[in-house]
């Protein structure tokens, strides 16, 4: 089986399959991955992990040989297809994804934001308020701020979208440190 040309394709699963179809393509000797990413919460030090792309996993396979075998596996809906052939993904692709997850495929979400930190609303019902971040944005992308409203301190929850720091409004992803 030395002689195949494996190249990684995309596979779309049934709704929270993905890790069913993954362990059937292993038991087959086919190359799978489906990267997740582990979101910090704020509920006692416990961690959320979701799919980052929920439904879709990456197959290396050669087509001409095994598509048979990932198509009938339990969980899969079909390999992702321009008309009726399937696309080839770039190997860099995937390097990519690999290089920022551990052996499981969980990449570690990083935000530019922290418990502590002070920020300004920009947006909303708050805009222009300051407030103090309790925690970190969750996996829905919702941060809780402690705010200073006429003389009590309350709690809100507000999305990533709505906050603001003194250097930079939202960072891109390239640019959050590891």
């Amino acid at each position: 089986m030395s002689d195949l040309q494996r190249d990684w394709y995309v596979v779309y699963s049934k709704p929270h399959k993905e890790e069913q179809v993954q362990l059937h393509l292993g038991l087959k000797g086919i190359e799978s991955f489906f990267p997740r990413l582990k979101f910090p919460t704020g509920n006692a030090g416990k961690r959320s992990v979701t799919p980052l792309f929920p439904n879709y996993l990456f197959v290396r396979m050669d087509l001409s040989c095994e598509a048979h075998c990932v198509v009938w596996s339990p969980g899969v809906k079909r390999i992702v297809s321009c008309g009726d052939t399937p696309i080839a993904l770039e190997e860099d692709v995937i390097r990519f994804l690999k290089d920022r997850a551990d052996a499981s495929g969980i990449i570690e979400a990083k935000s530019q934001w922290s418990a502590g930190q002070q920020v300004e609303i920009n947006g909303g019902p708050f805009d222009g308020f300051v407030g103090i971040i309790e925690n970190p944005p969750n996996a829905k992308g919702r941060v809780k701020i402690l705010l200073k409203l006429l003389s009590r301190q309350i709690s809100v929850k507000l999305g990533v979208e709505f906050i603001r720091n003194q250097s930079v409004a939202v960072m891109p992803a390239a640019d959050i440190q590891r």
